[in-house]
């Protein structure tokens, strides 16, 4: 049995060959997105590995048993001779006993780890992926894609646009957000962070979800948060308001409002609010010149089960609205294999059936050793065709692939040809560049892509909206008794100076 001491030697060579491994593992070259997503997963493993260790150490460094103290004190005490020559005595006995036995050094192992890292190739596998994911390019949403087309109220779309728009959960109307919509969300969230960690292993997760809440928590105080706005009257926020009873007489005068606004008024002062026409009116009326300690109690409405159930209903939004913020921060990680999946499926649903067929047919034919299975020779760095190889340049000038269109407001993301920067206005990724700036990606914004320009046209949306707003200090017309005809503002000036 080995002493503390020993244990504590062995677990810290062992962390230090573990750091040495992982910076071996870091400096590796990395072929393609496959070497990259083996080792990620490697170096997790390892990473995994270090930690145990750190936690065994830690433990036998608290010592709460207290086994190691006595070691020491035996080693350090009046008989620290002794105890050498009994331990190694121990030793010598356990080796006559064992003649045979050879003891593999630690180094053994980690010259192991080594030559499975050099020896990996295009078949090593780390981790499992679909043969739609195509190990880690690719996202496979085809079963959340089912799960959607069957929300009720959703309107059916092709896979393609699904791609485009799964993320756009702040779109859908709140009241199509019940439980088979939290159903789908959750299927979502689970697909795509079991792909985030297959993909980026050393994601720290974890750490992630704290910052997505801090986040989530400031927007949703201040009512900023995509798709749920924050509703400050209940359910005055859409009925209304305050009504001022001064103007009326009679609550005859009152009825001629209707139903809808007498409703929003009783509902502003919480008071009951169901009956005729004629009881709302008549209970509206009562309040008029009172105090609401002065109003009759029976008048108010039960405030304590209307209030619980606000209280029950808000914390579910906010719920199902964390697991949007999740969706968020998901989908932002893993854009880059969104668009690759968006463009792969376009491409293979414009193959023929005879381009389909020599595709099946060459997938099948057992691989040689002399078939070159890397990248195809691109030294032009030309966009893959359908088929996998390089497009001819002259379709490349055609398209304009060769002209580069930065866009500030989507993080200086580059767009190559104008289809595509033209197309970008109307997607995600500028759509959300928008929002950020408090801007609505209209049609006044198509083709601005720096901010200080988006943000100055605004500026000047919002001056023409509000010079177009009718004013009453300056068209609102009075008429002395002479006749004369001024504006409102000049009106009351010359009545003030006593000159009407």
């Amino acid at each position: 049995m080995e002493t503390i001491l020993e244990q504590q030697r062995s677990k810290h060579e062992e962390r230090e060959r573990l750091v040495e491994a992982m910076k071996r593992e870091m400096l590796h070259k990395k072929g393609s997105s496959r070497d990259r997503i083996n080792s990620d997963h490697r170096l997790r493993l390892l990473l995994d590995r270090h930690l145990d260790c750190s936690q065994t150490l830690k433990d036998l460094y608290e010592d709460k048993d207290g086994v190691r103290k006595e070691e020491v004190a035996a080693l350090s005490g009046p008989n620290e001779f002794a105890e050498f020559y009994n331990r190694l005595k121990t030793i010598k006995d356990f080796h006559k006993r064992h003649p045979n036995e050879i003891s593999v050094p630690m180094s053994v192992e980690f010259e192991e780890l080594d030559k499975v890292r050099e020896q990996s190739n295009d078949e090593t596998v780390m981790v499992e992926f679909s043969d739609e994911e195509g190990y880690g390019k690719y996202l496979d949403l085809h079963e959340c894609y089912t799960r959607y087309v069957n929300l009720k109220g959703v309107e059916k779309v092709d896979y393609v646009t699904y791609l485009t728009l799964f993320d756009q959960l702040f779109e859908m109307p709140r009241d199509k957000k019940n439980a088979e919509y939290r159903a789908y969300l959750e299927a979502l969230l689970d697909y795509l962070h079991d792909y985030l960690l297959r993909v980026r292993p050393l994601t720290d997760f974890e750490q992630s979800i704290k910052t997505i809440t801090e986040e989530f928590n400031k927007k949703w105080e201040a009512g900023t948060f995509p798709g749920w706005p924050k509703e400050t009257g209940g359910a005055l926020t859409h009925g209304g308001a305050h009504l001022d009873l001064s103007a009326f007489s009679s609550w005859e005068e009152l009825a001629s409002l209707g139903l809808d606004r007498l409703k929003s008024a009783l509902m502003a002062l919480g008071l009951k609010c169901g009956g005729t026409l004629e009881e709302r009116a008549q209970r509206l009326f009562s309040t008029k010149g009172k105090k609401l300690q002065e109003v009759d109690q029976s008048l108010f409405a039960k405030k304590q089960s209307l209030r619980a159930g606000k209280s029950k209903e808000a914390e579910k939004s906010r719920e199902l609205a964390f697991l949007e913020a999740q969706v968020y921060w998901l989908v932002e990680q893993l854009s880059e294999q969104r668009a690759a999946t968006k463009e792969n499926v376009e491409r293979r649903q414009a193959r023929t059936d005879g381009e389909r067929d020599e595709s099946d047919a060459e997938a099948s034919e057992p691989e040689s050793d002399d078939d070159d299975d890397d990248v195809p020779y691109n030294p032009k760095n030309l966009p893959l065709g359908w088929d996998g190889k390089p497009i001819p340049y002259w379709l490349y000038k055609l398209h304009g692939l060769n002209i580069s269109y930065t866009c500030e407001i989507c993080g200086n993301f580059i767009y190559k040809g104008p289809k595509a920067f033209q197309r970008h206005f109307s997607e995600w990724r500028h759509a959300n560049g928008m929002r950020c700036l408090g801007i609505p990606n209209t049609a006044h914004f198509a083709n601005v892509t720096q901010i200080e320009d988006a943000l100055s046209l605004w500026e000047r949306l919002k001056v023409q909206k509000t010079s177009g707003r009718w004013q009453a200090d300056a068209e609102e017309e009075y008429e002395d008794s002479q006749g004369n005809v001024v504006n409102k503002k000049t009106f009351e000036d010359l009545k003030r100076q006593g000159l009407l």
